[in-house]
């Protein structure tokens, strides 16, 4: 993976991030911002990354969380240096209903926000920020399968 294309990739979550503490802060400008679902939960985005944009934002759900939930029960370490190339194409900001604490070796970070790195032929990886807003990658290994048929992004 190139630095410039690993810089632009947490750029892109960052301001998704960025984003949905903005919105969250001035509920007054929530017009602009996808609503939350009848289950009070912030709503699952699709970033295309070759885009540079959010494509596809979608009710969250109980299903979503379950997803959610699976990934951060399988972390199984730290991601090392990240290697990117053009097959990594997606990132999926998922809000949890309640904030969770992984725990991999040293480090500890608890969040309300995944962000998960799709890259075709390659593990994923969730990006998890800490309350200082530090980045942390992870290794898992559920199974992401159903959840890109959910979100139907890329089609298959």
């Amino acid at each position: 993976m190139h630095p410039k294309r690993i810089a632009a990739m947490l750029l892109a979550c960052c301001s998704l991030f960025l984003f949905a503490q903005l919105a969250s802060a001035y509920p007054a400008h929530q017009a602009h911002t996808a609503p939350a679902t009848e289950t009070g939960l912030k709503p699952v985005q699709v970033f295309d990354v070759a885009a540079g944009k959010v494509i596809k934002t979608i009710p969250n759900d109980a299903q979503y969380q379950s997803f959610a939930s699976s990934w951060v029960n399988s972390i199984s370490g730290l991601a090392p240096q990240v290697t990117n190339d053009e097959s990594c194409s997606y990132v999926y900001r998922v809000p949890l209903a309640k904030a969770v604490t992984i725990k991999s070796n040293d480090v500890s970070v608890t969040s309300d926000d995944l962000f998960l790195f799709y890259c075709k032929d390659k593990p994923p990886i969730l990006l998890v920020f800490d309350e200082k807003r530090r980045p942390y990658l992870f290794l898992f290994k559920a199974d992401i399968k159903p959840f890109l048929q959910k979100v139907g992004v890329p089609s298959s």
